[in-house]
């Protein structure tokens, strides 16, 4: 391979710059061809952050990558002129997460800014709701939340909770990109004054105390929970430290771990992909619940953001879909305040455009409105802060879903939260067991009422490296530029572009095709990994699986 002189120069920047020597000594161990990945870009600061493989080289997370992007952060945060500026850091259990969260810590104290770093691993969700409690001007979290063990990633979060949006994002990453070398970088010593290591155990106790009053039943709850027997695991994750007290504090007390996932370990041993949107990684945890015969499983993913969830139904374990979740959660809310004349005059849901229309079938029917924003949670909790100012028809937030396992109950975080999304699905499995049924046959009364609808996700994946993301680019451009007139033997009767804005919404790199038979397609890249994802519904008659493998393939055939 053929090495050009950019990435050359880069690598000698390394060598000759303030590096350790053990990155210098790695650096000189390896051929130049063998460095281009690691080097040819510089890891980009997203909007929500960063998120990559972790190692030597610009295009990787290291203590170095980190440092540069909080140094930006810091800038930014100068620049709002806020008195006694502050920022909350947390971490989970990757491998190298406290050591770019100290990284992060010492890099904000020599700017001057008050660093609550928490000696203590906790979720995602957790740091939204802290960075809010203490009022901190942002919050931090490192995590790569689902990916394999070999990433890690750093994610910014804004005072009210919510990952960053316009205009702090942007302005975040314009200050990130302004630093062009680590020289540019300043460095406290690891006990500066600046740096407040943080007990985690009264913010434990406030956490606890946001979620209680988001109970529906709780006398219920408290009299027969502990009749509701449940299966819990964290992956190997940072669910461990909320979740199983959650639950016990709504009543839920008949829990079981999967004990060889329990213990928090960057290497995710057990799993390969410690995503609970994927059967290998809930397998341990379903031969529990059938050894067992127990009701439900609980998974959630290593930063506890994401609940996967998997019901014993006529002896058999069966496995919700994010949108199936999604569908229950916002039937059942609807359900119980409208059935208590309780639902609020301006109560409202949340979805993204890639998650099911059933959400909003169903609000509809309470006589409530169910808006759509872009994929990413962050928008959800844009939202509710433009609510909050009473800005935007200054609704009152009831739920907020996302296809990908990601659910939010309440306004004490503004990410997707699976502690809370475990209760309130454990309330509403209940619920159905003290009826002698279960969320399945829930699930389906309520597709008797409005219809079966059937969602799928295809994800075609590409080399992380430079080879892979022009390809992506590649094919997203001639889609967009030569939109397909038929798919799968129907006819598109709708073509949108949201890159070039829809339905108000910001522009964004996905593309929606509506077929003649009511069935619909979106294509987009991740965000955060290397691959486009290809969402299918299909509705009403023509809801099956079947169609819907033909719609994918035909998806699929169009990448290609």
């Amino acid at each position: 391979m053929v090495v050009d002189n950019a990435v050359k120069e880069k690598i000698q920047v390394w060598l000759d710059g303030p590096y350790d020597e053990e990155t210098k000594n790695f650096i000189r161990s390896k051929r130049p061809d063998e460095l281009v990945d690691a080097f040819y870009t510089d890891l980009s600061f997203g909007t929500g952050g960063l998120r990559g493989i972790m190692g030597v080289g610009t295009n990787r997370m290291n203590r170095y990558t980190v440092q540069i992007a909080t140094q930006g952060l810091a800038n930014y945060i100068l620049k709002q002129k806020e008195k006694n500026p502050s920022v909350l850091i947390g971490y989970d259990s990757r491998h190298n997460s406290f050591l770019f969260a100290e990284e992060t810590a010492r890099v904000l104290a020599a700017n001057g800014i008050t660093a609550y770093l928490l000696k203590e691993l906790r979720p995602t969700p957790y740091i939204s709701f802290a960075t809010r409690h203490l009022k901190c001007t942002s919050g931090i979290m490192i995590t790569a939340s689902h990916n394999p063990a070999i990433y890690n990633g750093y994610k910014v979060y804004w005072k009210d909770g919510a990952q960053v949006v316009s205009p702090h994002d942007t302005g975040i990453m314009t200050e990130v990109h302004a630093i062009h070398s680590i020289e540019n970088v300043k460095l406290a010593s690891s006990t500066d004054s600046h740096i407040k290591r943080t007990d985690t155990t009264s913010l434990d106790k406030e956490y606890l105390n946001a979620l209680r009053p988001l109970q529906l039943f709780p006398e219920e709850n408290k009299k027969t929970g502990k009749s509701l027997k449940i299966i819990y695991t964290s992956l190997h994750g940072t669910g461990i430290t909320t979740c199983p007290d959650a639950l016990r504090d709504w009543g839920f007390t008949s829990i079981q771990y999967v004990e060889a996932q329990i213990k928090p370990d960057g290497d995710f041993p057990t799993v390969k992909f410690p995503n609970p949107e994927y059967k290998e990684a809930l397998q341990m945890g379903i031969d529990l619940l059938v050894k067992t015969n127990s009701d439900i499983l609980i998974a959630n993913d290593p930063d506890a953001d994401r609940m996967g969830i998997v019901v014993m139904h006529h002896n058999a374990p069966m496995i919700l879909t994010g949108n199936q979740i999604a569908t229950l959660c916002v039937h059942y809310i609807s359900e119980i305040l409208s059935s208590r004349n309780a639902m609020p005059a301006k109560g409202a849901f949340i979805t993204t455009i890639v998650s099911t229309e059933l959400q909003q079938i169903i609000a509809s029917h309470y006589k409530k409105p169910c808006f759509e924003v872009l994929t990413g949670f962050k928008y959800i909790g844009e939202k509710i802060h433009l609510w909050e100012l009473g800005q935007d028809g200054a609704h009152e937030f009831l739920f907020g879903a996302e296809e990908s396992y990601g659910f939010l109950r309440g306004t004490h975080a503004r990410d997707k939260d699976a502690t809370i999304s475990s209760c309130l699905i454990s309330e509403i499995a209940l619920f159905m067991k003290n009826k002698g049924q279960t969320l399945i046959d829930y699930l389906n009364a309520i597709y008797k009422q409005f219809g079966i609808f059937k969602e799928k996700q295809l994800s075609v994946n590409f080399d992380p490296g430079k080879e892979g993301m022009q390809k992506m680019l590649d094919l997203m451009h001639d889609l967009r530029k030569n939109p397909p007139k038929e798919i799968a033997e129907k006819k598109v009767t709708h073509f949108a572009d949201y890159e070039k804005g829809v339905d108000g919404l910001p522009p964004s790199d996905v593309l929606l095709f509506r077929l003649a038979d009511k069935s619909k397609l979106i294509i987009r890249p991740s965000g955060t990994e290397p691959k486009i994802k290809i969402y299918a519904e299909v509705q009403g008659s023509n809801a099956t699986n079947e169609y819907l493998d033909t719609l994918l393939a035909s998806a699929k055939e169009l990448l290609k």
